[in-house]
């Protein structure tokens, strides 16, 4: 059975209570980043900069576990979800993506709502959250997202919808002519519960010009969340990094949420990921290292003082890096997926065919204590992965 989240539990006075491990005692910029979070204040652009630059790893993550202890203690969460991609034809091209195929290409699809249900049968009564997003079909409107929404409702009303990046909720707004607002309000009577947050890819319209011409801008992508938020629609953020950003272009990216989360409040997670070596129109991609992809986890941590959850995001980055980010600030890895095609189009060889007993594997032997989440963290269920020990009924840190 399911149980409560005690939300509103005060993470910076828990902070507080929390040995300091030497690594970041003995560190100043460190030692002050911790003094300026437990006293209250927001990290700034620039320190942050620092850290990323100048801070040892041992201690970046250390200060990072620390902040994620006082929020979830020893708890990472994962739900039982299935991804389901409408379609890979796409109106744009943007050179990082390996997913988008032309309306004539042999590998072309566009599922309806029929075969979008199909895809989710097998899996019925095993997981709670169904994620779709997919390309900017050049002929489909509201009217084919709402006949998806509306069946898959109909087939499985225990299944929580996360579907729709910001630039796909734009795209159905112009071919419907319809407003944002009206737009996610008929999408969410459909049956839509939350957004998954794709597509910050880096919140710089600069570097947006570059590797992804013709998607929303950055302005855009924060109104279509606000919208969500004020309709009460949870929505999830990310970020795309290792392709030409900087790392003062991440930090500019950080505090733009920040802000964001300030106003409307509705970021429930934020998902770093770095760009995969592929055959997409990038070779001047900054690729990041192992080492670097856990800096930035931490540092999300750190910096996103007002979003409560960051993901590991196991597709992406892959299970032993998985391991290491959720010691390193993370609280989520997502979740046993079942099908995925974006991340292994680009490259990713992570497994798709874990159940929860595999993702609760994992997380334990990362020294950390799984426990199953609903699609809104709003419920939560303590898990372990032996059989014949009965999990407790442990609690679960607040928000």
């Amino acid at each position: 059975m399911l149980i409560q989240s005690n939300v509103g539990g005060d993470w910076r006075a828990n902070l507080a209570t929390i040995r300091i491990p030497l690594s970041v005692k003995n560190d100043p910029l460190l030692s002050h980043t911790l003094e300026t979070l437990v006293d209250g204040g927001r990290i700034a652009k620039d320190i942050g900069s620092d850290l990323h630059r100048n801070s040892d790893l041992p201690g970046l993550t250390a200060l990072a576990r620390m902040i994620k202890q006082s929020r979830f203690g020893d708890h990472v969460f994962f739900n039982e979800n299935l991804h389901v991609n409408t379609t890979n034809i796409c109106t744009l091209a943007c050179r990082f993506c390996a997913f988008r195929k032309g309306p004539r290409h042999s590998d072309a699809y566009s599922l309806s709502p029929e075969e979008f249900v199909s895809r989710i049968e097998p899996y019925h009564g095993v997981i709670d959250e169904v994620h779709a997003v997919g390309g900017l079909h050049p002929q489909w409107t509201i009217e084919h997202y709402s006949e998806i929404y509306e069946m898959t409702k109909r087939h499985f009303p225990e299944i929580s919808i996360k579907s729709l990046t910001a630039v796909e909720v734009k795209h159905i707004a112009s071919r419907s002519r319809l407003s944002i607002r009206e737009t996610l309000k008929r999408l969410q009577k459909s049956g839509l519960n939350s957004l998954p947050g794709g597509g910050a890819e880096i919140l710089v319209d600069s570097i947006r010009d570059r590797i992804c011409m013709g998607k929303e801008k950055s302005l855009e992508y924060l109104e279509i969340h606000a919208i969500a938020h004020e309709l009460g629609i949870p929505t999830n953020s990310t970020m795309l990094f290792g392709t030409i950003e900087t790392i003062e272009d991440r930090m500019t990216h950080f505090d733009i949420l920040r802000t964001q989360q300030d106003t409307s409040g509705g970021f429930q997670c934020f998902v770093p990921y770095p760009f995969l070596e592929d055959n997409t129109r990038l070779p001047e991609a900054k690729l990041a290292s192992g080492e670097e992809i856990i800096r930035v986890i931490a540092l999300s941590r750190i910096m996103l003082d007002n979003i409560p959850h960051i993901k590991a995001y196991r597709m992406n980055i892959g299970d032993n890096l998985a391991s290491i980010a959720i010691n390193a600030g993370a609280d989520d890895i997502d979740g046993t997926v079942g099908h995925e095609e974006i991340m292994h189009d680009a490259g990713s060889t992570t497994s798709v065919d874990y159940d929860r007993d595999k993702l609760a594997r994992l997380i334990e032997e990362a020294g950390q204590e799984p426990v199953k989440r609903n699609s809104t963290y709003s419920q939560f269920q303590p898990i372990s992965s032996k059989p014949l020990i009965q999990s407790q009924a442990l609690p679960i840190i607040g928000q």
